[in-house]
């Protein structure tokens, strides 16, 4: 119980010190995002800008490597060759989202915040690429800080 409250604790501090995404948004960094190379497909993760869940700002990883974090008002991509892949992210619980990925092909990972028992939970899906351009174009860009 005493370890739970420690970890929404240091969840909670790490937001108010790391706070939203704040990075350029997609319309100013859009023309530096490269072409995608023969063989390979692209993946954007992307968070709608609430305060709803802020503090909550898990690791998402795709085949187990951590590429990227969950930050509201963000988002970042990765290339990868086709195949089956897995993104996932944890709080007190992980969620999962399974999906293949075509050459040249473009999908795109929603990340929400939810209710959990103790700390809140992020839930990946596949969203729609029109529904999902339209918002991405409203966010910040979040790379991975390594």
């Amino acid at each position: 119980m005493i370890r739970r409250f420690v970890l929404a604790a240091a969840i909670a501090g790490t937001a108010i010190l790391t706070g939203c995404a704040s990075g350029p948004k997609f319309a100013e960094m859009s023309k530096t995002i490269p072409t995608l190379k023969a063989g390979e497909g692209r993946v954007y993760f992307f968070r709608a800008d609430s305060m709803l869940g802020a503090a909550i700002q898990p690791d998402i990883r795709l085949n187990n490597e951590v590429v990227g974090s969950s930050k509201p008002g963000g988002f970042f991509y990765v290339d990868r060759p086709a195949g089956s892949f897995a993104a996932a992210a944890s709080t007190e619980t992980e969620k999962t989202v399974s999906f293949s990925l075509d050459a040249g092909e473009t999908k795109y990972v929603r990340s929400s915040p939810t209710f959990g028992v103790l700390v809140g939970r992020i839930v990946l899906q596949l969203e729609e690429p029109a529904k999902a351009q339209a918002e991405v174009e409203k966010l910040s860009y979040v790379p991975l800080k390594k």
